[in-house]
């Protein structure tokens, strides 16, 4: 885990707030999803100390998109603050899709440097 600090804007962009969060490590989130998509159920919950959810796959397509089934995605965090999400676009047996929004990360500390 790394705590890091996060600056969080005002509606009125007029304010921002710093905030320091603790974020987990990525290698123990994808091997938390990966114990989630082998079982193929949905889940929804807190992991982390984050909101998180999974989604199996599912047979039919997206509406208004040209794949032939619905992916199996996981997510965690809240997007503009922290947010990591993994999709087997490429179908189930194949290795995740991620993507990671942390454009609001401002500066990164170790747990172990902390006094």
């Amino acid at each position: 885990m790394t705590t890091v600090k996060i600056r969080i804007q005002a509606r009125n962009g007029e304010h921002a707030s710093i905030v320091p969060i603790v974020i987990p490590d990525i290698d123990d989130i994808m091997a938390f999803a990966k114990k989630l998509h082998a079982k193929g159920q949905t889940w929804s919950g807190e992991a982390f100390g984050w909101i998180a959810e999974y989604n199996p796959e599912k047979s039919d397509p997206p509406l208004d998109s040209k794949m032939t089934f619905t992916p199996a995605d996981f997510c965690i965090g809240e997007s503009g603050i922290w947010f990591y999400s993994l999709m087997w676009e490429n179908g189930k047996e194949a290795e995740p899709v991620a993507f990671l929004d942390d454009g609001n990360i401002i500066e990164t500390e170790p747990l172990s440097s902390r006094h």
